[in-house]
C-alpha cells in the first residue's frame, strides 16, 4: 500500500519521471530522508542549502518517492491524524485582519501564512490555528504537498 501511495506523488507530474532530479539533489534527499520521509523543515533546509526553490525539492521528492511529513503549519503529515493543527479559541483581530486581507480565491497561500507568522511574531502553526477557526483553507503549499 505504502509503495502504492508513493508512486501517486509521482503521478501528480504526469509523464516526468525521477530522470529529471539531478544527482546532487537525488542524494541530498535521500540522505535527509528517514524511512522514506522528509520533513517540511528538512525540505526548507535542503532548498537553501542547494539554492533551490521549495517546490522544486517537493517536487523532486515525488518523482523520486519521498513522502513530505511534518507540515510546518501542522496540515499534513503526522500519524495517525494526518493533521495536527487544531482550531484556535480566539483569534487576535488584527490577525484575522491580515489573514482576510491576504486571501486568494478565498485561500491563504502557505508562503503568506508563513509571512503573517513572522509579522505578528508568532508560531506557524498558531497563523494555521486561526485560519482553521476561521474556516479558511490554506492553499497552496510551498513545497506542492497541497
Amino acid at each position: 500500500m505504502k509503495k502504492k501511495a508513493r508512486q501517486s506523488f509521482a503521478a501528480k507530474h504526469g509523464q516526468e519521471s525521477s530522470a529529471g532530479v539531478n544527482a546532487a539533489t537525488r542524494e541530498k534527499l535521500e540522505k535527509g530522508a528517514r524511512d522514506g520521509n522528509l520533513a517540511c523543515a528538512a525540505a526548507f533546509q535542503l532548498a537553501a542549502d542547494l539554492q533551490h526553490s521549495p517546490a522544486e525539492i517537493g517536487k523532486a521528492a515525488d518523482l523520486i518517492g519521498i513522502r513530505l511529513v511534518k507540515c510546518q503549519l501542522g496540515l499534513f503529515g503526522y500519524a495517525p491524524e494526518k493533521k495536527i493543527v487544531q482550531p484556535a479559541e480566539t483569534v487576535d483581530r488584527a490577525l484575522e485582519a491580515a489573514i482576510r486581507a491576504s486571501l486568494q480565491d478565498g485561500r491563504l497561500a502557505c508562503r503568506l501564512a508563513w509571512e503573517l507568522a513572522e509579522r505578528f511574531q508568532m508560531p506557524k502553526m498558531s497563523v494555521s490555528a486561526a485560519c482553521e477557526a476561521l474556516s479558511i483553507k490554506v492553499r497552496p503549499c510551498q513545497l506542492g504537498a497541497f
